[in-house]
């Protein structure tokens, strides 16, 4: 079922598929894989097969019994556009967007050349963001030379797990970028340079800018909880998101 999410910059999460594969540094220390394996254990029904792909049909019309207005966040727990996912499952995927448009969904993936390939026989609803990871240069930037081109309302970007200086950004038909340090006893640490210098060229872009957290590294390279490196960047907080798009929220 659609659940309260504590991740800052959605609401709910809506999970039509589970589990995923790696396919990129970003990857590596997945907490949805983490997350998975302990539901498993736990008896949660939904994941009995772990974090194996699994299509869950019976979701599907989860965000239609909804009335309030929310934003959803779509597979928090896997890709939509994993290549074990058919186009037809995805095509239902996006169709409850479509007739839910009272709601805003941000779709994320690090398939990127899949979900451009979908695009290009497909029509994004006025109420989907479309966003793609860049946790580097070298999975990064190709990514969001995709997405730039996908036809869709928002186009949104995930540098979480940041792992390396991205350099000078090419930021056109971007709208959003959400940055942040990885978390887990695992975690790769997260430099302040990196971060500001994203902040600042989103700024020089028009771009929103939203600093998700420190991770287990604190800006001054410390280990600490998450909750104790907070996140506080230049001493505030971060939060810029663009405005729902969805067409009915003023009427429901």
């Amino acid at each position: 079922m659609s659940t309260h999410t504590k991740i800052e910059w959605t609401e709910l999460s809506w999970n039509p598929t589970t589990g995923c594969t790696k396919v990129s540094p970003g990857c590596q220390n997945c907490y949805a894989e983490s997350m998975a394996r302990r539901l498993k254990a736990m008896g949660v029904e939904g994941y009995e097969n772990g974090f194996a792909l699994t299509l869950h049909p019976s979701r599907l019309t989860e965000p239609l019994l909804r009335r309030k207005p929310s934003t959803y966040f779509v597979n928090s727990m896997s890709d939509l556009f994993h290549e074990e996912v058919p186009d037809s499952y995805i095509e239902a995927v996006f169709s409850v967007i479509a007739r839910s448009p009272w709601h805003s969904f941000q779709i994320l993936t690090k398939r990127a050349e899949r979900m451009a390939s979908f695009f290009a026989d497909h029509l994004a609803p006025p109420n989907a963001w479309l966003g793609v990871t860049a946790e580097n240069r070298t999975c990064g930037l190709p990514r969001i030379d995709l997405l730039r081109h996908i036809g869709v309302s928002i186009r949104f970007l995930s540098m979480e797990p940041l792992l390396e200086d991205m350099g000078p950004l090419d930021l056109a038909g971007i709208d959003w970028v959400i940055v942040g340090g990885e978390s887990g006893v695992r975690a790769r640490p997260m430099k302040p340079w990196w971060v500001i210098s994203i902040k600042e060229q989103c700024e020089a872009q028009g771009v929103k800018f939203f600093f998700k957290q420190w991770g287990l590294w604190g800006p001054d390279g410390v280990k600490r909880s998450k909750m104790a490196n907070g996140r506080l960047l230049l001493g505030r907080t971060w939060d810029s998101t663009p405005a729902p798009t969805s067409a009915l929220m003023h009427a429901v």
